[in-house]
Parts: C-alpha cells; sequence; structure tokens
C-alpha cells in the first residue's frame, strides 16, 4: 500500500479542519421566538453555537444639541425627555453597531435601565416605547427582540432618564 506524500497528509489534514469548521458555521442560527405577532417584544431569542455576536456596553444619551459637549450638560432640557432620550440611546446604539459590521436588524436583547422623570416623579415607560418604535418592526427593520426593563433610582449623572445596552448576533 502507497504512503501518502507529505504534500497529502497536509492537504488531508487541512481539509479535515475545513469540514470541523464548516458544521459549526452552517449550524448557525438566530431563532426569535414570539407567538404574538402583535407584541412590541420577542419572548425570546435562541442562538445557536457558531454564531458572532457582539455584546454593546451600556449606552446613555447625548444633548439634543450636538455642538453642546457633556460638560456643559445642565438641565433635563439639555437631554430631552425619556422618548427623546431613547431615541438619541438607540441611535449611538445603532452607530456603535455599525462600525463592527452589525445592524439594528442584528440586535436580539436589550436591557434597558429607566429613571423617573423628575418632572413627574414617574418613569416614562410609553416614552421608552414610542423611542423603541422607531428602530424595531419598522419597514427598514422589521426584527423586534427580546428585552427586560428595570426601573432605577438614578443613572451615573442626574439628567439622564436612559440607558440600555444590547447583545446582536449574526451568521458569520
Amino acid at each position: 500500500m502507497a504512503r501518502p506524500t507529505r504534500f497529502a497528509g497536509r492537504l488531508l489534514a487541512a481539509l479535515s479542519v475545513a469540514a470541523a469548521l464548516l458544521p459549526a458555521s452552517a449550524g448557525a442560527q438566530i431563532t426569535r421566538v414570539s407567538r404574538n405577532p402583535a407584541s412590541l417584544i420577542l419572548e425570546g431569542a435562541k442562538v445557536s453555537a457558531g454564531t458572532d455576536l457582539y455584546f454593546v456596553s451600556g449606552q446613555l444619551p447625548s444633548p439634543i444639541d450636538p455642538a453642546k459637549p457633556m460638560s456643559e450638560v445642565k438641565s433635563l432640557e439639555d437631554l430631552g425627555d425619556t422618548k427623546t432620550q431613547t431615541i438619541s440611546v438607540l441611535n449611538k446604539i445603532k452607530d456603535v453597531l455599525a462600525v463592527q459590521g452589525y445592524t439594528m436588524a442584528d440586535i436580539v436583547k436589550l436591557t434597558l435601565f429607566v429613571a423617573a422623570d423628575p418632572r413627574t416623579g414617574k418613569m416614562d415607560f410609553a416614552g421608552v416605547n414610542e423611542g423603541f418604535k422607531m428602530f424595531f418592526k419598522t419597514p427598514e427593520n422589521p426584527n423586534t427582540v427580546a428585552r427586560s426593563t428595570f426601573q432605577v433610582a438614578g443613572l451615573v449623572g442626574p439628567y439622564f432618564l436612559i440607558e440600555i445596552e444590547a447583545i446582536a448576533a449574526k451568521k458569520p
């Protein structure tokens, strides 16, 4: 019986490694679970092995006036109400994702931390959802996400009403 040449042995080893990697990529899958298509959020999301994940740190809103540095934010009016801040934060997340080659449609999970608006003393959950609807279940992004929302006593600064962290997933 003929022995394989050194080249043939290396080729066989390389093909074996490639074949071993194929099932992971081919098996990569993201399943969005929702029994109620009218629901604003998912019941959950299943991300299988072989899927690329990207974890976005908690993001805070930017001043309404893009020329104003954060060091000059002196009132709630500089950042806006909860809806305005939600839109600001989701736009920041959209930008963070884009730099890494992801889109808002790749998000599978959001965690929201919402503080009460000091003018009302209440968390503006409706404002959060109004901002959220501008990014999910839209013609540009028909997907939605699994989501948790926590009311918190306060965020890192006195005028922040929301902080959002995200997990995005996509097939490699």
